[in-house]
């Protein structure tokens, strides 16, 4: 077959993608990124954020229902199902990173469990279909990221998630869906028309809406798709259309499916080990390097930070937890002044302390020149001068959770289980970390809602039944 176009190349990778495609370095992490999706999703339930918009999307339903992850009497149609996944998910921005900088699991992991409650029981929906479907929504993300190279930095302008995750999760959900090519194609142009969300809304409560829209547009788009919905043929070619979310668009056809290999082979992702914008945790142990310095007796006079300038992240008072997530400053005084980061660092009463407060005034921020705002380069520098003139200076280049430093096996699943463990009962919690660990063996994906449900005295029987009846260790 002849592709006329690269938008025809991306619906023929859509749709012609294989399990023979996921190598075992895809498939391991894949499965990383899925557990700690679920585990931030989890925790995300717990947020302001997240109950504003799941009272929201209690006034739609239909007769086809998904559950929302860790409330096991609330279901909602699969589109809004996804939606307050997606939010809870990036509600404390605590989900994972790529490079091109986006944020690719959130927009895509909720749309496809949610569609695996609602999809038919013959055949099952196997967990390799589950982990298939996945990379191509994580693996279109990454393509189309390359096609600018304003894409590569820290964004401005648009917020990637909302840009190109509305594409990924169109693409999961075509996959998922079993959509030919012609309708593959029909779904990224529809879901084009739903995409971007301005960074101006960072730092704020509308943030999250970017990552749970991303995943309810795209499955909107697949969903229109598939009932014969028609748009641009050459979405993806063109300036005005794909092209309009970024400068110097340059894009070029994906490889042919018998030399293809997925990017995540190639590009590992960044793995948060708190809440907070990425840029902050090279930020954060620098500072935990110039801590070891100090004595307890020791007054300090100036805190340099020497990093890339960029401004939404440059907040030097923050007054709301969201405006700390994405504050350099907050970050390097709450590592200074308690030696650790935590999901409570970010808690109203911690943001307001005093000694927060005055180390906050004692910040300066220089931007080298070398020091370019991308996820794959930049580094951190901090400074500190006591009142007794002592200067210590301690740099981070790649901070513990980065791709080049990925998390251990069993720091990732402690983090799991210290989010998750906020809403669901422990053997809930065991159930997920081993149903994803052989997810590529599970004859049925749904089994993971079966544990994401929540505590209830129905989903307990269930779950005891579930533990009973398949070989999970």
């Amino acid at each position: 077959m002849i592709l006329k176009s690269i938008t025809d190349s991306f619906a023929s990778v859509i749709h012609g993608l294989n399990v023979q495609h996921l190598t075992d370095q895809v498939l391991q992490r894949s499965k990383r990124m899925i557990l700690d999706t679920l585990g931030v999703g989890l925790l995300g339930t717990n947020t302001e954020v997240f109950h504003k918009t799941a009272q929201y999307s209690k006034i739609y339903s239909s007769d086809a229902s998904s559950c929302v992850w860790g409330r096991p009497d609330l279901r909602l149609p699969p589109t809004y199902a996804a939606f307050v996944n997606g939010v809870a998910v990036h509600s404390m921005d605590f989900d994972d990173t790529w490079h091109p900088a986006t944020h690719p699991s959130g927009p895509v992991l909720p749309v496809l469990l949610a569609l695996s409650e609602v999809l038919p029981q013959n055949p099952k929906v196997s967990g390799l279909d589950l982990l298939l479907a996945f990379n191509v929504g994580i693996e279109v993300q990454g393509r189309l990221m390359r096609f600018s190279k304003e894409a590569s930095d820290i964004p401005k302008r648009f917020h990637p998630p909302k840009v190109v995750g509305t594409l990924g999760s169109a693409a999961a959900a075509a996959k998922f869906l079993g959509l030919d090519q012609t309708k593959c194609r029909e779904a990224m142009a529809i879901a084009v028309s739903y995409a971007g969300a301005p960074m101006a809304n960072a730092a704020t409560q509308t943030k999250p809406l970017h990552v749970g829209n991303a995943a309810r547009h795209g499955l909107e788009a697949a969903f229109l798709a598939l009932l014969g919905l028609q748009g641009n043929q050459k979405i993806l070619d063109i300036e005005a259309g794909f092209g309009a979310f970024y400068s110097n668009y340059t894009p070029q056809a994906l490889p042919a499916l018998e030399s293809y290999t997925l990017l995540l082979d190639h590009q590992d992702i960044a793995t948060k080990r708190f809440p907070a914008h990425l840029g902050t945790h090279w930020v954060a142990d620098a500072a935990a390097s110039v801590r070891k310095y100090l004595l307890p007796t020791d007054k300090i006079k100036r805190i340099v930070l020497r990093i890339p300038d960029v401004k939404y992240v440059n907040r030097p008072f923050p007054v709301s937890e969201h405006e700390a997530r994405h504050s350099f400053q907050f970050i390097a005084c709450t590592m200074l002044l308690d030696g650790g980061i935590s999901v409570q660092s970010f808690h109203k009463s911690q943001v307001d302390r005093p000694q927060i407060r005055e180390l906050l005034d004692k910040v300066v921020l220089e931007y080298p020149p070398d020091n370019h705002p991308n996820f794959d380069t930049l580094y951190c520098e901090m400074s500190i001068t006591l009142e007794n003139g002592n200067t210590f200076t301690e740099r981070c280049d790649t901070f513990y959770g980065h791709w080049r430093k990925p998390l251990n096996r069993e720091d990732l699943e402690e983090k799991f289980r210290a989010n998750s463990s906020t809403v669901l009962p422990s053997e809930a919690v065991e159930g997920i970390i081993k149903t994803v660990n052989r997810l590529e063996d599970l004859e049925d994906c749904s089994l993971l809602t079966t544990f994401l449900k929540g505590p209830s005295k129905k989903t307990s029987n269930c779950i005891q039944h579930v533990l009973s009846n398949h070989s999970l260790s």
